[in-house]
């Protein structure tokens, strides 16, 4: 199927199935818009590009409640320079298009803000995939999650160690594009061991899932990511990778790093190719 027939959410899901299908975990890439500096944003968008399969836009906010220090210290940053939902989708939307699938991250009030209806014309508009809302329980999803729906774009589910059989069971059902599965109670930022308990965790969460499952909190290195090995479709790598931005350092090669390879050449991939997003021969 090509790019120009799928849907927004299929096209996170085949960027994933298509790396997670030669036993690798596709690398989900995270960086807090507009931080370090709002005037690199495109640059660092593209960088992260060619080095992930997803990247996934923090959209900064007051309080970060699921964060830790690193992305709340970015978040903080990005909003001093003025940074808002609205900046991050006008910036977006005069890009040429970013090669890989793109995702928000964002806390529901800044969705609220700019305004629930009008919120899905414009992230098609600007080439957003899909939403993860960490603050927005399942049970309270069905306006933004309808919304969304009319134009094909996804809202990411959460599950945790701490989730139930039965909602585990039932967000898994309902999630769009992938399942994020979180690695650990607590806020991001933390290192994740990742003992046997979380291995097992994590191979009950794929058991139950039609969507690929990707693994995110706390994953910071390449022995987490072999680790996780076949037992997840993917892993997000999110204040680590703040953290690289932070230094000045080339992001894509500190992502090929963490799964023993080489960033892709420095190309961008116009809005409306029919090459499919998986397509690794670019």
């Amino acid at each position: 199927m090509s790019a120009t027939s799928e849907r927004p959410r299929e096209r996170i899901t085949a960027a994933i199935r298509a790396v997670s299908r030669s036993g690798d975990p596709a690398l989900v890439a995270y960086l807090t818009a507009g931080f370090p500096r709002r005037e690199r944003f495109a640059e660092d968008l593209h960088a992260l590009a060619r080095g992930a399969d997803v990247i996934e836009i923090g959209v900064p906010f007051t309080d970060p409640m699921a964060d830790g220090v690193t992305i709340q210290r970015a978040s903080a940053a990005a909003l001093a320079q003025g940074v808002t939902l609205e900046w991050i989708l006008a910036e977006l939307a005069a890009l040429q298009a970013v090669r890989v699938p793109v995702l928000l991250m964002s806390y529901l009030n800044p969705l609220l803000a700019f305004g629930v209806t009008r919120l899905p014309q414009a992230a098609a508009r600007a080439g957003v995939s899909g939403l993860i809302v960490p603050d927005l329980p399942f049970d309270e999803s069905s306006p933004l999650g309808d919304a969304l729906a009319s134009e094909g774009l996804a809202l990411v589910q959460m599950v945790t160690p701490v989730t139930g059989p039965e909602r585990l069971a039932r967000l898994c059902e309902v999630s769009e594009g992938f399942v994020y599965a979180v690695t650990m109670t607590g806020t991001t930022g933390r290192t994740v061991a990742v003992p046997p308990e979380t291995i097992e965790y994590l191979d009950g969460v794929r058991s139950r899932s039609r969507l690929p499952v990707c693994a995110g909190f706390g994953i910071r290195g390449a022995e987490q990511v072999a680790r996780l090995r076949g037992h997840v479709d993917g892993v997000i790598v999110g204040s680590a990778l703040v953290e690289v931005l932070e230094r000045g350092e080339d992001p894509a090669r500190w992502l090929a790093g963490l799964r023993g390879g080489e960033p892709r050449p420095r190309a961008v991939t116009p809005r409306g190719s029919d090459r499919s997003p998986g397509d690794r021969s670019r």
